[in-house]
């Protein structure tokens, strides 16, 4: 599929909770987007940039987006592996940030791919083998970016948070705020809680 264009630039009307109303010369552009995106995101921002992929179906168009670059193309990356398409890849990059896919992948971390929804050890393992070439070659693999903590308790912690009836957006923008390179689970729960009751 041909992209027919590389970004929007508009002003962002609505959040959702997988997808962004983006207002741009007076129409409204449904994107669907991720998590992480939408924790770059506030309701009222104008002239947000959002990179978009056009997803051609028999029943409709359907517009994804991204805040950025590295996200689409992981997104890209994403649906070259067999049996993974725009939603699935979707729900991957809502579940981990694109380094973490990178270097789970290349350290064949299948436990850290199983996090994403609907992602069984099968899929998992196709991920390793059909992106693992792809990644080496062009992608630099970098410490993640949140402080050092194992992945594994950061997911932990989200969904023990998210077991309370929190959205993982709210969670996610929580956490971001935090320094939580030397807590344990149950402390970033705790500070978590403590910061949303505050919302």
């Amino acid at each position: 599929m041909n992209i027919l264009f590389e970004f929007i630039i508009g002003d962002v009307v609505s959040i959702k909770e997988d997808y962004i109303v983006l207002q741009n010369n007076g129409i409204g552009y449904k994107i669907f987007t991720s998590t992480n995106s939408m924790i770059q995101l506030e309701l009222g921002m104008r002239n947000a940039m959002i990179f978009t992929y056009l997803n051609v179906r028999e029943d409709g168009l359907f517009l994804y987006g991204f805040t950025s670059e590295e996200e689409i193309n992981m997104f890209r990356l994403l649906q070259m592996v067999s049996k993974i398409g725009p939603k699935s890849a979707l729900g991957i990059l809502s579940t981990l940030t694109p380094n973490q896919i990178k270097v789970a992948v290349i350290k064949k971390e299948l436990d850290i791919l199983c996090k994403a929804p609907g992602i069984g050890k099968k899929t998992a393992e196709r991920m390793v083998l059909e992106l693992k070439d792809r990644i080496d070659k062009n992608i630099e693999v970098v410490e993640d970016n949140i402080s050092g903590i194992k992945p594994n308790d950061y997911h932990e912690a989200i969904d023990g948070l998210m077991s309370l009836g929190y959205t993982r957006l709210e969670i996610e923008k929580i956490i971001r705020t935090m320094d939580i390179s030397k807590m344990n689970i149950e402390d970033i729960i705790r500070e978590a809680l403590r910061k949303l009751s505050k919302h």
